[in-house]
Order: structure tokens, then sequence, then C-alpha cells
């Protein structure tokens, strides 16, 4: 009797994400879904655990993981600077680790290394041009002047989150370029719209000059118009991000500069893996800490656009085409939102 002889496939790799947001928060179960739809493009195993903007809740998660399965990857942010805990617990697991959103700062790194050096099984990291989106707002924002003298406010994020210093990193620079717009003030309104609702009415009445708002998300600059709206107050607005309503509000006309793209950057980092599993190391392909240019300034046509896709169950975008193993020819990854704008 003769049996046919059976090849054993590749088993699928295993990514564990600890994802930092709350699990019903729109901007981070998208970005877990967009997560699965390149899992299931490339092949790969995916589960998130929803730290729910909790720093106990998601180092609770980290040593659920450490305790229980072990994936191949373990995905972490430095949201709130709890990535050196979190490289502390795997510093002796096989885990693979990746850091994807926020990265250590340059400070963290001076003192216990980077990916690759003390902690061998840090592999490396996958984060936005979040300067290059602050800087692009706030370019954008003070040409709405036109080059005469302007009052801004700024409404950051969580103080110890490395995409909210970025971003206002760069707001600092557009300003320096811009010496006729005044920064008021600058104030953190932790990525939420009620906190930002608050100081607003706080700070509008005492800076009746300001007619320009910069917001590092969406939902700080939606507080900030609920209260000017309450106040009489005719203010222009740059914000980031792909919520259904801040890309309706671009649309409408009540927000003047939108900056997004960064929604697929876990869709990008499973493509970077799944080719780290395959023997292809991006530490080749662009180093081992990369910088994805995802975040742009889209026009109302491309919100529109945009908007059209993201409503989709699926955005129909074959996260397949992303990996080098299918172009040894190209020396970095080029993962974009470019063809949902098309």
């Amino acid at each position: 009797m003769c049996c046919a002889s059976v090849t054993a496939q590749p088993r699928a790799p295993l990514v564990i994400f600890l994802n930092p947001g709350y699990s019903d928060e729109p901007f981070w179960s998208d970005y877990s879904r967009y997560m699965q739809d390149a899992a299931d493009d490339l092949g790969m195993e995916l589960k998130v655990l929803y730290g729910e903007r909790d720093p106990v809740r998601m180092l609770a998660n980290a040593r659920q993981v450490l305790d229980g399965e072990h994936p191949d990857y373990l995905i972490f942010t430095n949201e709130q600077f709890q990535g050196p805990v979190v490289l502390r617990l795997f510093e002796n697991s096989a885990v693979k680790l990746f850091a994807l959103h926020s990265t250590l700062t340059d400070e963290q790194q001076a003192l216990i290394g980077g990916s690759r050096e003390r902690h061998r099984n840090w592999l490396g990291s996958l984060v936005p041009n979040d300067e290059e989106a602050g800087y692009l707002m706030g370019r954008d924002l003070i040409a709405l002047t036109e080059g005469q003298p302007a009052e801004l406010l700024a409404f950051s994020g969580v103080k110890q989150t490395p995409s909210s210093i970025l971003r206002l990193a760069g707001l600092q620079r557009a300003l320096n370029e811009a010496p006729q717009i005044k920064l008021m003030q600058a104030v953190h309104g932790e990525w939420q719209e009620q906190r930002a609702y608050e100081q607003a009415v706080s700070l509008l009445p005492r800076y009746p000059g300001v007619s320009l708002v910069w917001s590092a998300n969406d939902a700080m600059a939606f507080g900030v118009m609920r209260a000017a709206d309450e106040l009489g107050r005719d203010l222009r607005y740059a914000a980031l991000n792909n919520s259904t309503r801040v890309l309706q509000a671009h649309i409408d006309g009540r927000i003047d500069v939108l900056a997004s793209g960064h929604f697929i950057l876990g869709a990008c980092a499973m493509v970077m893996l799944n080719d780290h599993a395959r023997d292809l190391d991006f530490i080749t392909r662009g180093g081992e800490s990369q910088v994805a240019s995802l975040l742009r300034v889209i026009d109302r046509t491309q919100s529109e656009k945009l908007l059209k896709r993201l409503a989709r169950p699926d955005i129909d975008l074959d996260f397949g085409q992303f990996s080098l193993l299918k172009h040894p020819e190209q020396s970095r990854y080029d993962c974009s939102i470019a063809s949902l704008l098309e």
C-alpha cells in the first residue's frame, strides 16, 4: 500500500499585541482590526489584549502572556513609559519583542540599551512620523493666516507618551518658522474630549485673541470646538485621526487641517514580523528601529475617499503586497494608505 507524501506546512506565527487602548475605543479597536486584516492576508495568528489605558492592566496583560501561552512575537507600546518594564519581564524569555506606535525614548535607551543590545530578544520598533505630522499640521494651520500675526492654543495628549511629545515638538518646529504666530499656551488634554472641553472653557476667555487651535488628536479638537461654540468663538482647527466623525468634520469644513494615515501601522508591523518569521530580518531592510512615513495631511477630497473605504467591513487592502519577500529589490518597507486615497 502506497501513501502519498505530505509536505508539512510551516506553522503560522503567533503574535500577541498588548493594545494600550480601551476595547471600545474606535481608534485602538480599528487599529487591531487592521492588524487582523494583515494577519489574515499573511497567514498569521493574532491575539489582542486591551490595556484599557490603565498601566496596571497593561502590565497584568504582559504577565498573563509570560505565565501562559508563549507567542512567537509580543508587540508592546511605550504608552505611559511602560516599555522598560515589559522588557524586564521578558528578558529571560524566548518570546521575541517588538515595540509598536511608541518606542523607548532616547533617555530610556541610554539607561537600558536599545533593541538587540542588553535585551537581545527586543528585535526593534516601528513608529509613525509623529514629529513630522505635528509639523505639517502646524505649518498648514499657520498658512491659513496668510502671513498675518495670530495667536494659537495647543492641546497635546498624555504627558508621558512619546507620540504626544513628538507631535508637540513638530508644532514647535512650525512655530519657529513663523515668528508672527504666538503660542499662548500648550496643555495636556490627555487625548480626551471632555478634558479638552473643560480646559478650553477656562482658556478661551483668558485668551480672547486666539484664532488657531492645534490638537494632537480629533477628540480634543471636538472638545475645544464645543467650548468655542458655547462661547461664540470662531476658530480654525488642525487635528489628527481617521474617525468617521473627524473625516466628516473635515469634509464639512469644521476641521481646517487634518492629518491621518497611522491607523494601519500595526498592520505594517505584522508584515515585518511575518517576513522575520520567514527568515527575512527587517534589520537588513531599513534597520531595527524604523519610522513609517504614514501620517500625512489630507485634503477634503481624500477625506471623502477615506471615509468611504473605512466604512467597509474590509478596507480591501492586501497587506501581503508590502512584504519584501515579494519585493526583494526594495531596500526598505513602503507600507502606506496611498491606494486608499485613489
